[in-house]
C-alpha cells in the first residue's frame, strides 16, 4: 500500500480512503481496515463484494465532485446480496494530506510481526515473493547480492555476512526462517535463534536427518531442550511430495501465517496449528 501511495503522491493524484469505522456481527473486515483510491486505481480492500463495488463507486463520485466526507451504514443482508449478517459503517473521504496518510502506514507497519529470512537462493525468492503479501516486516538477508532478483515491494534487504546484528536486534516475537547456502551457515544461525528462546517461529529448511544431526550439535553447546523442540524442521511440510520452489513457498507461507499472525504474545502461539505436521511420517518438502 506505501508504494502505490508515494507512486501517486508523486504522480499528483487524489486519493479517496474508505475506513471500516465501525462493525457489528459477521463482517468480512474488522475495524480499522481501509482501502485507498485513485480514479483510475485501487489498494487495500473493506472487504470486497457489493459492499466494496458500492462504496468504490461512491468514492470516485466524491473525488469528481470534491464533496465533503460521508458515512454510509451497510447492512450485509440481501439488500446487497451479501449474506454475512451483521453490519458495517464505512466512512468515504478525500485525502487531504498525503504526508500524514504515508506516517501513518509506516507506524502501522512497525507494529508488525518481523520475520527474518537468511537465503536467497531459489526457495528464498519463491518464499520472499510469497510472504511479501503478509502483514509482516519482512528482512531477507544473505552476503550474494546477485541473489536477490528482482526484490518484492516493501522488503528490507540486507546485502551482508553480519547477520548476527540483524537476529540481536529482532525484537522479542518476532520470526526465523534459514535457508541459506551453507549447512553450517544453517546451524550457527538456527542455533543462535533458539538460544534467545522468546522468538515465535524459527524454521530451518532441511530433512529429518538433517533435523537429528543438528539437535545433536545443539545440546552439546547446551542449548535447553525445550528450546530445541520448538524447531521446525523440516519447514512446510504438510505431507506434499513435491520439491518445487514455489510448491514449497506456498506451504511454509501457510505455516508462517499460523504461527506468526494470530494475534498472541506469547512466542508459544498457534503449536497446535501445526503440531500434526511435524508429526508427518511420509517425506515431504526436505532441501
Amino acid at each position: 500500500m506505501l508504494a502505490d501511495v508515494l507512486r501517486w503522491r508523486r504522480d499528483g493524484q487524489e486519493m479517496v480512503r474508505l475506513t471500516v469505522i465501525r462493525a457489528r456481527g459477521s463482517t468480512p473486515r474488522e475495524e480499522g481496515a481501509f482501502m485507498l483510491l485513485t480514479r483510475s486505481e485501487q489498494t487495500g480492500t473493506i472487504g470486497g463484494g457489493r459492499l466494496e463495488w458500492d462504496c468504490m463507486a461512491e468514492g470516485r463520485a466524491l473525488l469528481a465532485s470534491g464533496g465533503a466526507p460521508v458515512e454510509r451504514h451497510i447492512p450485509l443482508g440481501p439488500a446487497i446480496n451479501q449474506c454475512c449478517g451483521g453490519a458495517v459503517t464505512i466512512r468515504i473521504a478525500r485525502v487531504e494530506d498525503a504526508e500524514a496518510l504515508e506516517a501513518e502506514i509506516c507506524a502501522e507497519r512497525e507494529k508488525l510481526p518481523q520475520l527474518l529470512l537468511f537465503g536467497a537462493g531459489h526457495v528464498g525468492r519463491a518464499l520472499a515473493r510469497a510472504l511479501a503479501l503478509l502483514p509482516l516486516r519482512l528482512v531477507w538477508v544473505d552476503a550474494r547480492e546477485e541473489e536477490f532478483g528482482i526484490v518484492p515491494s516493501g522488503v528490507e534487504v540486507h546485502v551482508t555476512d553480519r547477520w548476527e546484528g540483524l537476529l540481536q536486534a529482532a525484537p522479542a516475537g518476532s520470526g526465523v526462517l534459514v535457508l541459506t547456502q551453507s549447512h553450517t551457515l544453517d546451524a550457527l544461525i538456527t542455533g543462535a535463534a533458539l538460544e534467545r528462546g522468546d522468538l515465535r517461529y524459527v524454521g530451518m529448511i532441511g530433512s529429518r536427518t538433517k533435523r537429528k544431526r543438528f539437535e545433536s550439535a545443539f545440546r552439546q553447546i547446551d542449548i535447553p531442550q525445550e528450546q530445541i523442540d520448538r524447531l521446525v524442521c523440516p519447514i512446510g511440510d504438510f505431507g506434499v511430495r513435491d520439491k518445487r520452489p514455489e510448491v514449497i513457498a506456498t506451504f511454509v507461507t501457510a505455516e508462517v501465517a499460523a504461527r506468526m499472525l494470530c494475534g498472541a504474545d506469547s512466542p508459544q502461539v498457534s503449536e497446535s496449528v501445526i503440531s500434526d505436521t511435524n508429526n508427518v511420517t511420509s517425506p515431504a518438502i526436505l532441501s
